[in-house]
């Protein structure tokens, strides 16, 4: 993946679904802690897209237990499809030895940071940015927005980290966040997620299926009027707040 510029990642538990990712998405995110034998799934892998290995703990969102989670992670690292693993900023901060480990299989890491409940003050999320920057490759910083002012800190601070020369995801995850996934570009974010079209409803409110971000995302590159596709998303948002913790 070219990394100066943005890439779409398609989440997935299902690597037998990724021909419904291609022409839309530039890489898919393998959910580990979701799949069914995730390790079987990698080595029959024969898809087109590269893979970013994801196996999110229970404390963060996910689904792994923690025994032998990272052990898991690591082998999918060693797979040839796989170019990108996601390690939680906590983990790095707690095992900064393993990061080594893993740069030792040549591939990229994201360090990211979920925060379910809000969005932090300027000061904290630009920290949080820069901290996930200095362990890894790219800084992945998802916050819940529970206002517009939310949303607006979060692309001052995908900007802001921009301008600094870091590689940015920036996510503002719920429903009044969900335009972020598609103007995050427009500030510098580098990666961004959506799920295949019968997935939204295992994720987050503020989920946008994958073919819409990247009609959306196709949409601005055009020139066409920024609030028309704030109009699009909001009128795609789900109502429902039944939903698993996840971006």
């Amino acid at each position: 993946m070219d990394r100066e510029e943005f890439a779409l990642a398609a989440t997935t538990n299902d690597l037998t679904r990724e021909s419904e990712a291609r022409g839309a998405a530039d890489c898919i995110e393998f959910r580990m802690d979701k799949a069914e034998d995730p390790l079987a799934q990698l080595e029959n892998y024969d898809g087109e897209l590269p893979i970013i290995a994801t196996n999110r703990s229970q404390w963060f969102g996910g689904n792994a237990i923690d025994h032998g989670r990272l052990d898991r992670l690591m082998e999918a690292a060693r797979s040839e499809s796989v170019e990108m693993v996601d390690i939680e900023l906590e983990t790095a901060r707690g095992k900064e030895w393993v990061l080594e480990e893993f740069r030792e299989t040549d591939i990229e890491l994201i360090i990211s940071f979920h925060e379910f409940e809000e969005t932090p003050d300027q000061t904290t999320l630009d920290a949080i940015i820069e901290e996930c920057a200095q362990y890894g490759d790219i800084a992945k910083v998802a916050t819940f927005a529970n206002d517009r002012t939310d949303t607006l800190r979060m692309l001052r601070a995908i900007n802001s980290a921009t301008e600094d020369g870091i590689q940015i995801a920036g996510i503002s995850m719920g429903e009044i966040g969900s335009h972020v996934r598609v103007l995050g570009p427009l500030y510098g974010s580098k990666l961004g997620y959506a799920p295949l079209e019968t997935d939204t409803s295992e994720y987050a409110p503020g989920q946008i299926s994958l073919q819409r971000v990247r009609s959306l995302i196709d949409a601005i590159e055009q020139g066409e009027a920024a609030t028309q596709i704030i109009d699009g998303v909001e009128e795609r948002a789900p109502a429902s707040h039944g939903y698993s913790q996840t971006d």
